[in-house]
Parts: structure tokens; sequence; C-alpha cells
């Protein structure tokens, strides 16, 4: 795994604050809609490279870099931009294995959110 944090404080409390006084709802909203969203992405890119689809690899991992970047999840953010830097020239199985550690870094971030919204 990463030595990067799993979600960076910084970013969820600055989301916390976009929700102004709302006790946390827009947090919840937002990281709710995180964590319904990434599994299906994670889903298509699965689809993608059992078909040998580069572009779809490429595209779903894309898609997960740009959300987990604005929610601060570090780690997730970082596996997403490295496969999908590396998907044009990688081969099969470094794709495979790039899409496995993006898939274990949303579980630890999952599991890391569902910690932060019973706190």
């Amino acid at each position: 795994m990463s030595a990067l944090p799993i979600i960076d404080p910084a970013a969820v409390e600055s989301l916390r604050t976009l929700g102004g006084n709302d006790n946390g709802a827009f947090l919840r909203e937002i990281i709710g809609i995180f964590l319904a969203d990434t599994p299906e992405r994670i889903a298509v890119q699965k689809q993608a490279l059992a078909a040998g689809d580069r572009d779809g690899v490429l595209r779903a991992a894309h898609s997960i870099k740009g959300s987990a970047g604005s929610l601060g999840v570090s780690a997730l953010h970082s596996a997403a931009r490295r496969l999908e830097a590396d998907a044009p020239s990688a081969t099969a199985a470094e794709l495979a294995a790039g899409a496995s550690v993006l898939s274990a870094e949303f579980e630890r971030a999952r599991v890391e959110f569902q910690r932060i919204l019973t706190v």
C-alpha cells in the first residue's frame, strides 16, 4: 500500500467548512456519492480490463482520479494517476496489477470514510 495518507484531513475539513452550519450534511452527501459511484467505476474498469479495452481502463482511472482528488483521497488518487499514466504502454498484467492496487486503495478509503462519518 501507499505511504500517502488514506484521506487528507485538511481536504475533509475543507469540505466540512463548505457545508457551513449544516451539521456535516454536505460532507456526508459528498462522501455518500463517492462511496456509491466509485465501485461502479471500478466495475467498469474491470470489465474494460477483461475485454482488453485499454482506453476503457484509462477512462475509468481518470474518472476515479478526479473524484479521489476532489475529496482528498490521497492514496487512491495516486494509484489512479499512476494507472492512467501507465495504461497506454502497460502490459495486460501491469494493468491488472494497477487495477488491483486501485481497488485495494478504494477499500481502505471506504473504511476510513465510514470511520469519519461515525465521529
